[in-house]
């Protein structure tokens, strides 16, 4: 069935106020960052590594370590001059130093081109409206969605976002190192596993966490538990502890109690 066709957008198109920005840190997300908002029009300046002087521009963004954000912010409060919006893009971190926090919910190792952002959520954050709005518009017009984080959110916030991240690749790390003692290079557990991984992943976001778990503990199955389990003990044994930690918590989510 067609679709019906959609009545024209009553709100006037969106004024860009960013036409200049200027880049910190020139890491995996500050190269990619840049790359992309010189792909908008915008024109950019950097990434400037540290110490290197900081170009006035409508926003300034720091792509820094969360611990060098205050020192940064600093040095771009000086050098920017005192009418540039100062944003970093940490999740976590509050905004004591800056005025508008942007934070792609996206993980990058640096080659990516400009798509990589279309999309994603944008944690975004401003101490003035002016701010936000800055932040809103940085987000939107890369391809994103702005969803805005409290302040007292963030910390928590960006738990989720290294749950679902980072603690994944921990745990697909060791299904790897597990694999290899069965005769698998690492190479061929990824192309095995991968399927398996992104069907779950697939299943999780469509039907939810109870829904999408399988496998011998949401079964009830203890006699196929406890093989794997002497399995790891005996060939990863520095494996165990998380092997246990997270058959327990697979259990709570399967009772209903996770």
């Amino acid at each position: 069935m067609a679709s019906l066709p959609q009545p024209p957008d009553p709100r006037p198109p969106r004024v860009p106020t960013v036409t200049t920005a200027s880049v910190v840190g020139p890491g995996r997300l500050g190269t990619v960052l840049s790359r992309a908002l010189g792909d908008l029009g915008i024109d950019v300046s950097g990434p400037t590594g540290h110490g290197e002087p900081i170009a006035a521009a409508d926003a300034v963004l720091l792509c820094v370590p969360d611990a060098e954000i205050a020192a940064a912010a600093a040095s771009a409060r000086s050098d920017a001059g005192p009418g540039a919006l100062i944003g970093h893009t940490s999740g976590a971190t509050p905004l004591d130093d800056v005025d508008f926090g942007l934070h792609p919910l996206q993980t990058f190792v640096g080659t990516e081109t400009a798509d990589v952002f279309h999309g994603i959520g944008f944690g975004v954050a401003g101490r003035t409206p002016a701010a936000l709005a800055t932040a809103t518009e940085l987000a939107e017009r890369l391809g994103g969605r702005a969803v805005v984080i409290a302040d007292e959110d963030r910390a928590a916030y960006h738990a989720a976002a290294s749950i679902a991240s980072n603690y994944s690749v921990t745990l697909l790390a060791a299904a790897e190192q597990v694999a290899a003692t069965a005769g698998f290079s690492a190479a061929e557990a990824r192309e095995l596993l991968a399927p398996l991984v992104r069907r779950t992943i697939d299943n999780w976001v469509a039907d939810g966490p109870h829904r999408a778990l399988t496998g011998p503990v949401a079964r009830g199955d203890v006699a196929t538990v406890e093989r794997q389990r002497a399995a790891v003990a005996a060939v990863s044994p520095d494996l165990l502890p998380l092997y246990d930690a997270l058959t327990a918590a697979t259990a709570d989510l399967a009772k209903g109690t996770a």
